[in-house]
């Protein structure tokens, strides 16, 4: 087996024969309801606080804005592949399917890693958050099960990270719309509280608060673009949805650009408003919204504020879960992995032995692993995918056995795809040399499983 085996490319009509057996029930306003909860979570009550101080001062709402239109190219790529090849696996599935099985392998293995990762540690805070909100109505858990596995202080698990990852797998396991109504509702709280607190912060705004605007020059917003960035990571994940989409052709551009669009507002928003009510330099602490909401004596909303970091979170696990459960159903149902993870259950329409495993797995991380120091892989498993995804545009519309022009296209091709993805490398060298060294270690372990289990297994061997 050489070269040739190994980038050799999956056959798109078997990907739509294997995927027929979804149910396609999700429209534009679902994918959007799944983006949103992807990518906004707690991080919208902190970021623009903690980043205005350290960086930007004001002027992180042109961070957020710069961020954005980066994200935007790759956004636009997303878009092209998920409205002309309509399968589940995202990323996982297009390096397939226009670079080679090795390829797609390698992605597929950055998107478990930024997958699972994610969701545990958002599992473990969710923990955290619920602890505390409990706490204001004077409700104490134990504290041996509020934290990862640390006997020496007095902590043997996250039993509430542990019981929403599998709340969550159940909900999903009972099928996509009813899934989806619970999602969307939720969804519809979370940005609700968002504007509740812009409609209230608004009255204390003091435009002499915006002044000056950008303390630290242009070089602060744009370091503070270069970390918020990672704040709009999630609406990738819209296109592991493709194959339980009606019209995908139309839909899924609509709900990977529109998702970034609401995503931009919500975080611009909330950024004009904090940065007027406090002044840029006090807004470094943990929480600034609710601190800037108790100097105006708001602390009623502070409460809220508190239910819509949970609901964030819990829309995030629910949109990371499915995704996940995905991912893993593409890669066995291509032999990759065991192929009794790429099964499709014939009532629920739903892939349950993938949603089983993946469930079983985020629950044990995030329910007894400390993972604050492993966050960065995330980002970099993510960026890994966009430069694949940006860069295969190129390849997508030569490929004579694939379809283009049919679907939502990028603009200005070639420029703005060799633009995403030289952008998605340079996001890539500003992580820290600790996380390219972990993520070297998970790559390295990827291949020995490929050459090892998924070369000799793959469906490829069988045409």
């Amino acid at each position: 087996m050489g070269l040739a085996r190994i980038f050799r490319r999956e056959r798109l009509d078997n990907y739509l024969q294997s995927d027929q057996h979804f149910a396609k029930t999700m429209t534009a306003k679902d994918l959007m309801s799944l983006g949103i909860g992807a990518v906004i979570g707690t991080g919208i009550f902190i970021l623009p606080g903690t980043i205005a101080a350290q960086y930007s001062g004001p002027g992180i709402v042109l961070s957020f804005l710069i961020a954005a239109i980066v994200c935007s190219t790759a956004a636009m790529c997303y878009a092209e592949f998920a409205s002309v090849l309509p399968v589940a696996g995202s990323a996982y599935s297009y390096g397939n399917l226009v670079f080679g099985e090795i390829i797609g392998w390698v992605l597929g293995w950055a998107l478990i890693l930024e997958y699972v990762l994610a969701v545990a540690a958002v599992a473990n805070a969710f923990g955290a958050y619920f602890k505390s909100f409990l706490a204001g109505f004077n409700l104490n858990l134990p504290n041996a099960i509020t934290g990862p596995y640390d006997p020496a202080h007095g902590t043997y698990g996250n039993l509430i990270a542990i019981l929403v990852v599998f709340f969550i797998s159940w909900l999903l396991n009972r099928g996509m719309r009813e899934s989806m109504r619970i999602n969307n509702a939720i969804v519809i709280v979370k940005i609700a509280i968002i504007i509740l607190f812009v409609a209230v912060g608004i009255f204390y705004v003091r435009p002499s608060n915006w002044q000056p605007f950008a303390p630290f020059g242009s070089k602060g917003i744009l370091r503070g673009a270069s970390t918020v960035f990672f704040a709009y990571l999630g609406f990738d994940v819209v296109s592991a949805s493709a194959a339980e989409v009606k019209n995908p052709k139309k839909n899924m551009p609509i709900g990977i650009i529109g998702t970034l669009i609401v995503a931009t507002v919500l975080y611009m928003l909330v950024a004009i408003v904090l940065t007027g009510m406090v002044h840029y330099t006090r807004l470094n602490v943990a929480d600034p919204v609710s601190f800037a909401l108790t100097l105006v004596h708001q602390n009623w909303t502070s409460g809220i504020i508190s239910l819509g970091a949970l609901a964030g979170m819990f829309t995030m696990m629910v949109t990371m879960i499915y995704s996940s459960s995905r991912l893993i159903y593409s890669v066995g149902r291509d032999g990759l992995l065991p192929k009794f993870l790429g099964k499709i259950d014939d009532q629920t329409g739903t892939p349950q032995h993938s949603l089983v495993v993946v469930t079983i797995v985020i629950a044990l991380l995030g329910g007894f692993v400390p993972l604050a120091q492993l966050t960065n892989l995330v980002n970099i498993g993510t960026l890994v995918a966009f430069l694949f995804v940006s860069f295969g545009i190129l390849r997508l519309r030569h490929l004579p056995d694939l379809p283009h022009n049919t679907g939502f296209q990028v603009p200005l091709y070639p420029y703005l795809p060799i633009l995403s993805g030289l952008l998605c490398f340079y996001m890539m060298l500003q992580l820290p040399a600790e996380t390219w060294i972990a993520s070297s270690i998970w790559f390295a372990l990827g291949l020995l499983i490929y050459f090892g289990y998924g070369l000799r297994h793959s469906r490829l061997n069988d045409q």
